[in-house]
């Protein structure tokens, strides 16, 4: 999708800015559907303005799309499965409005993954599991409304998943109050403000990234990386509890499993959700974390 104008009248100044704070596009509006101008209150900086809630739309379109399928029997062994699409756009708006009410905001921003994701460069085989596995019927006829829907608030950045982006905009310094709204655990690895299952949390940076090792030990079989042998939760706890360096502890756990250094940097990369730092501006590449980062992590 064409990068928009980041000139244009419909993107909030917050937003806007966050933006190109970090080089990203503003939000892309197709052509077909001229956005509306926004309100002066709505571009409000203004310390007390509502926060800005930035969605996981994936996830949100995921669970609207499901819940709008039915499978019918024809009769004769004909079995047929369709989709009813309003009734799918009725249910992600009923979703953001209970989301808006919960948090006394409507300025919200929708965020989709991107096609090419950079970690399918970092190991082929990350999300390959996943390979052959179908979205809801009707999912990519409800990427195309939120489009129409939202006007000027859809952000898609090609390399990113929607994950890497709601991070890189909800840590990128500024005086806006950014809550990110996702059901995925994965934003556990990002500090900041949360809302999930009906609550909201915040998650301090030594938090998010205990959460991050956690994972780089644990890995994700949802993702399809491996993690270190024989480490699940329980154990990750433990080696994180360690005294000394959180990445020693880490590296010595995957040297202890018969694994290298460069094994366990790789699926601490897999594993992390990007944040403000990890994103080139100028470049508009990822900063691949490296252990010389390591003043960076606090658990």
């Amino acid at each position: 999708m064409a990068d928009a104008n980041p000139k244009h009248p419909s993107v909030p100044c917050s937003l806007r800015e966050a933006c190109a704070s970090v080089g990203l596009p503003s939000p892309a509006v197709p052509k077909t559907h001229p956005p509306k101008a926004m309100s002066p209150d709505h571009m409000s900086n203004e310390p007390n303005a509502p926060p800005q809630l930035l969605i996981d739309a994936d996830g949100y379109l995921y669970k609207a799309t499901a819940a709008a399928e039915f499978e019918g029997d024809w009769g004769d062994g004909v079995i047929v499965l369709s989709t009813n699409i309003e009734q799918a756009k009725e249910a992600y708006l009923s979703m953001m409005e209970t989301i808006s009410r919960d948090l006394g905001s409507d300025d919200l921003v929708m965020v989709l993954s991107g096609s090419r994701n950079f970690r399918y460069a970092l190991d082929p085989t990350y999300k390959s599991n996943r390979k052959g596995t179908r979205k809801p019927l009707g999912y990519r006829a409800m990427v195309d409304w939120l489009y129409e829907r939202y006007p000027g608030r859809v952000l898609r950045k090609e390399i990113l998943e929607a994950d890497d982006y709601l991070g890189i905009l909800s840590t990128t310094p500024g005086s806006i109050d950014r809550i990110v709204v996702s059901e995925d655990k994965d934003l556990l690895t990002i500090p900041g403000k949360l809302y999930r299952a009906g609550s909201l949390l915040l998650s301090q940076p030594s938090d998010a990234n205990r959460a991050w090792l956690t994972q780089t030990l644990t890995g994700d079989p949802s993702d399809g990386y491996k993690g270190c042998p024989g480490v699940g939760a329980v154990k990750a706890g433990a080696i994180l509890g360690k005294p000394g360096s959180p990445w020693e502890n880490v590296r010595q756990a995957y040297l202890k499993a018969g694994l290298t250094e460069e094994d366990a940097i790789l699926q601490a990369r897999l594993a992390r959700i990007l944040r403000h730092g990890d994103w080139d501006r100028e470049a508009q590449q990822v900063r691949l974390w490296t252990p010389s980062d390591e003043d960076t992590i606090e658990t």
